[in-house]
């Protein structure tokens, strides 16, 4: 005959704080208010987000987008650095929806951990909220999961997603680019948030000095700059004049990425020397012995985005983008497709 247990057991004890939890949702507030634009309905704690899409917009079209940060994050952990991997995380995601023609309109984030550690939260979710009042969206909800025994202790994940709208008369899918059109690459601030798995393995066969001086920075710092977010400077472009297409230079690099929008019958023709390779681009590559074809598969390699104009509009383009703060070339054009070759050909 069984006995009844005589130990009174709570929620802290299986290892989840609701109280931290409590004081997360307080800590963030005030930075997620900051990101509250036109269209929000409610604010953060509800059960849902509620967002009523603007007038302005007669056939409206949502893009969405997820995505999270990548082994990046183990870095962050190595270095007990928190306060950008929340930009790293809204920008995966906006620059994906942009590149469609979208304007962000709001994020949700997804933050999951054994053991809530609230000052390291509150940094992450800064970050996240820092990264949408760049984007131009609004921080509407997220989850905080704390499940022990799920994570290492000190560890994380992190995800998330944005929805953003088109006019569906100006949805951007590549369907109207032409032989002749120009390629122009946007400069990525680094590595951005791909190819961690090997920067890191990198890191372990170089064993640098993270705190080093790095043509005038620590390494980590070149290391730990988060994702370029080109929403607000590219929606100004798109607003001026014709953009035929956009690239987001992610996993993958310039390319795999191109050819997304490509028709069957273009190729994009690429020149090396249409940018300068950053210096951290060139240690990892010098450090790990990385083949070009490897490395522009895998990183970005400077170019961030590339945006795919009439050569009529190349000069315009460019000078608009560099007013708003960009660095910006020309690295390419756009030409009719020979035979089975590459969709995208670097010479």
């Amino acid at each position: 005959m069984s006995s009844t247990p005589k130990v009174s057991l709570s929620y802290r004890d299986a290892g989840v704080d609701i109280d931290a939890g409590d004081a997360l949702v307080e800590a963030i507030k005030p930075f997620a208010k900051r990101t509250m634009r036109e269209g929000v309905l409610g604010s953060i704690g509800g059960f849902g987000a509620l967002f009523e899409i603007s007038k302005k917009y007669k056939e409206p079209v949502l893009v969405s987008g997820t995505d999270g940060v990548g082994t990046k994050l183990k870095l962050a952990f190595h270095l007990n650095r928190h306060d950008t991997v929340g930009i790293d995380l809204v920008a995966m995601s906006v620059n994906d929806i942009l590149v469609q023609g979208a304007e962000p309109l709001f994020f949700l984030d997804y933050f999951a951990c054994g053991k809530l550690d609230v000052p390291t939260a509150t940094d992450v979710i800064k970050g996240v909220a820092k990264g949408c009042e760049l984007a131009g969206c609004a921080l509407i909800g997220g989850e905080t999961a704390e499940m022990p025994s799920m994570y290492p202790d000190g560890e994380y994940d992190l995800a998330g997603f944005a929805v953003g709208a088109v006019e569906k008369s100006k949805i951007i899918d590549g369907s109207k680019i032409v032989p002749g059109d120009v390629v122009l690459g946007l400069a990525s601030s680094g590595a951005h948030s791909n190819g961690y798995s090997l920067v890191r393995k990198i890191i372990s066969v170089a064993k640098p000095d993270l705190e080093q001086d790095f043509h005038g920075r620590k390494l980590a710092d070149v290391l730990m700059e988060p994702t370029r977010i080109y929403v607000k400077p590219l929606l100004a472009l798109m607003a001026a004049l014709e953009i035929k297409g956009m690239v987001h230079v992610t996993g993958g690099g310039l390319v795999e990425n191109v050819p997304r929008v490509l028709q069957k019958n273009l190729t994009a023709v690429l020149h090396r020397d249409g940018w300068t390779m950053p210096p951290l681009f060139t240690w990892l590559q010098q450090h790990g012995g990385v083949a070009d074809d490897e490395m522009h598969r895998v990183f970005n390699c400077g170019i961030g985005m590339a945006v795919i104009v009439s050569k009529e509009n190349a000069d315009t383009a460019m000078a608009q983008l560099k007013a708003a703060g960009e660095s910006v070339t020309r690295i390419g054009e756009i030409r009719e497709r020979q035979g089975d070759e590459s969709q995208t050909i670097v010479v």
